[in-house]
């Protein structure tokens, strides 16, 4: 059975547009040449107007995604952090850009066909998209990361334009935790920072 028929049966009673856009996403493995023109998003971590319990973490977070074969390209993920406490801080797509009662407000992981949480290196039916895994700050306390995503698309339906970066206290136990959250949070622990994704300008690099 090919990649797409299974997803088409994994996801039945989910939303039949979100099914085929990530059906779309996962049948393509061919990558475009570096010159071809990209879009970008970035976030930008700080403190929130609402925030009176600012962590002092801060940050730029920036994602790049080639045009050329629309959604089926991966996303490259750029973290750039300071301010955290040396170790593994789960790092999440969150579903909302709704940051009006800071960080919280800003929705659960990013979840479209309502998969249980997981690591990054997880099937589509095992994680949700939002979940990237961890970040690992050094012992300043600062990040400098940079990997691709497959299931995350700047394109069409299922952009995470507009959606939420949340950096967590702890570290994402990538579902394998044994919690009673591990399957939901990955007990990950408290939203130390976030940020909107904004789309950026066009490039080609």
């Amino acid at each position: 059975m090919t990649r797409g028929r299974f997803l088409a049966a994994s996801v039945a009673g989910f939303s039949s547009l979100s099914a085929a856009i990530l059906a779309s996403s996962l049948t393509s493995t061919s990558f475009a040449s570096s010159s071809s023109p990209k879009s970008t998003a970035v976030v930008v971590l700080g403190p929130l107007p609402n925030d009176k319990n600012d962590s002092g973490v801060r940050g730029l977070v920036t994602f790049t995604q080639s045009k050329s074969g629309s959604s089926s390209q991966p996303v490259i993920v750029k973290a750039s952090l300071s301010g955290l406490k040396p170790g593994k801080h789960g790092f999440h797509i969150h579903s909302l850009g709704d940051l009006s009662k800071g960080c919280a407000s800003a929705g659960g992981h990013f979840n479209p066909i309502g998969s249980p949480h997981g690591g990054p290196s997880d099937s589509f039916d095992k994680r949700h998209v939002g979940d990237l895994g961890n970040v690992t700050a050094d012992e300043n306390g600062n990040v400098d990361v940079t990997f691709e995503d497959s299931l995350l698309t700047l394109q069409g339906e299922l952009s995470i334009i507009g959606r939420s970066v949340v950096v967590h206290a702890d570290e994402d136990d990538l579902g394998q935790g044994g919690h009673p959250d591990s399957l939901t949070t990955g007990h990950a622990g408290s939203r130390i920072a976030c940020g909107v994704i904004g789309r950026g300008e066009d490039i080609t690099a």
